[in-house]
């Protein structure tokens, strides 16, 4: 089997957002792949989608501290800024983060970690709706 879905992902503030279960609502058929993939490309430069803890919400706001001390807002030197302050270091840390995953599927269901979670990095101050194209390819139950 072979199944190819946009996913819009609802606006969210800047930061690191558990979105699992949004993924999952848009996915039906998952539920029908005995054994398989599931691609996950996000088509934007300024966010970034990554695998971590599922369970406690303290991690993802620890992960924007590190990444807003690893890659400062304001650094003079960089010549990209048409687009806003924010939206050079949101590119870094695409970069450094990545805007795909590819997750194992089992018995109809995404075969991670007891405290693995998808999460959205929204790297813009407003960066708006953001889409993913799921790509479903396994062995149908």
């Amino acid at each position: 089997m072979w199944q190819q879905t946009l996913i819009t992902l609802r606006p969210r503030s800047r930061g690191f957002h558990l979105v699992t279960d949004e993924v999952l609502a848009a996915l039906p058929d998952l539920a029908r792949c005995r054994v398989g993939l599931l691609h996950l490309l996000l088509q934007h430069t300024s966010a970034s989608l990554t695998l971590n803890e599922n369970a406690d919400p303290s991690v993802r706001r620890d992960f924007e501290r590190f990444f807003n001390r690893l890659v400062p807002q304001g650094e003079r030197g960089y010549e990209h800024d048409y687009e806003g302050p924010d939206d050079l270091p949101a590119h870094f840390k695409a970069s450094l983060l990545g805007c795909q995953l590819t997750l194992p599927v089992s018995a109809g269901r995404l075969a991670l970690g007891t405290w693995q979670g998808i999460y959205l990095g929204e790297h813009r101050d407003h960066g708006g709706p953001r889409k993913v194209l799921a790509t479903l390819q396994g062995e149908a139950l």
